[in-house]
């Protein structure tokens, strides 16, 4: 296990996830997207949000007008298909925890597509880390802290790239802000996938 780079609390494992490994896990994702097509989610405030987005595992995350959540269905009425095994391998290799995930929320940026800083904090218990997978095109990930504003850091996050996000940046703010796109040749039209690995303690 390589050594992390560590930047706010965040652990950055830079390719962790060898070329052979993504390949095999675009293609699970492709078979995940099959089961449960990717959608454009829309804020509470009635925004559209410029990713698309699945997921997979027992519960998804969803957002529409009537909130940020996760349920058990795809807003199309089905079930999520299941994490890949590449996927919760990775988790089990850098989370240090032994629960397995409940949801692995897959988002697609294509050349337009950005991520606000934003707190991930609809998982019921911040005792579990989140864990990210960077496929596809380089990101500018930036890092900054729990509290909204002040200074930030970032970090341009390569295909196989592994991010997790526990103990002090568990609540710290992050997004993505530009994708170089046409920076991998992993996926054949372009783009980023990124997935992320969370458990979720519903009360």
């Amino acid at each position: 296990m390589p050594t992390p780079l560590t930047i706010r609390g965040f652990k950055v494992y830079q390719g962790l996830v060898d070329s052979q490994s993504q390949e095999v896990l675009v293609s699970n994702l492709r078979e995940v997207a099959k089961a449960a097509p990717f959608f454009h989610p829309v804020t509470p405030s009635g925004k559209s949000m410029s990713v698309r987005m699945t997921s997979a595992g027992r519960l998804g995350w969803v957002t529409d007008q009537s909130g940020y959540r996760y349920q058990a269905t795809h807003p199309d009425g089905a079930g999520w298909p299941a994490i890949p095994d590449i996927a919760r391998d990775i988790w089990a290799r850098v989370s240090g925890v032994t629960r397995e995930p409940d949801c692995c929320l897959i988002n697609y940026y294509d050349e337009t597509a950005r991520m606000g800083m934003h707190q991930d904090k609809g998982e019921g218990s911040f005792d579990w880390p989140v864990v990210s997978i960077s496929l596809g095109d380089e990101a500018l990930f930036r890092m900054g802290n729990v509290a909204r504003g002040g200074k930030t850091e970032s970090l341009w996050l390569r295909s196989g790239d592994v991010v997790v996000m526990g103990g002090e940046a568990r609540l710290a703010h992050h997004g993505v802000d530009r994708i170089r796109f046409g920076s991998s040749r992993l996926l054949p039209k372009w783009g980023r996938i990124n997935l992320t690995l969370r458990v979720v303690d519903q009360g």
